[in-house]
């Protein structure tokens, strides 16, 4: 099982900003930025590349979800980031979508 399986399933710890039935939101252990959250479907899916049709609504819900959360933290700006493949630099392979506001500290 995945690291963000176990954080889905509470069997590791987090910070949890935000759930609902779909997705999880928490704060990134190691921060790229003032504000780093990662928002995680609960449905294990691998990457953007292992989407399917189906999956679309859920892929729009993460844009939602990172809207709102951006919000309740007041930020002005921020940055939506998806690591895709290996190649792309993901590194654990469970669809997460990177949400960095404020200063940032690197590269995500």
């Amino acid at each position: 099982m995945c690291i963000f399986c176990q954080i889905i399933n509470k069997e590791l710890p987090s910070t949890i900003v935000y759930e609902d039935e779909q997705v999880i939101a928490f704060n990134d252990i190691n921060p790229s930025a003032d504000v780093h959250v990662l928002i995680v479907p609960k449905k294990h899916i691998d990457s953007i590349m292992e989407l399917e049709e189906a999956d679309e609504k859920l892929a729009g819900h993460l844009l939602t979800v990172a809207h709102k959360i951006a919000k309740e933290k007041n930020l002005k700006g921020y940055k939506l980031q998806f690591n895709v493949g290996k190649e792309g630099g993901q590194i654990i392979f469970h669809l997460h979508l990177h949400l960095l506001g404020g200063k940032v500290h690197g590269q995500v």
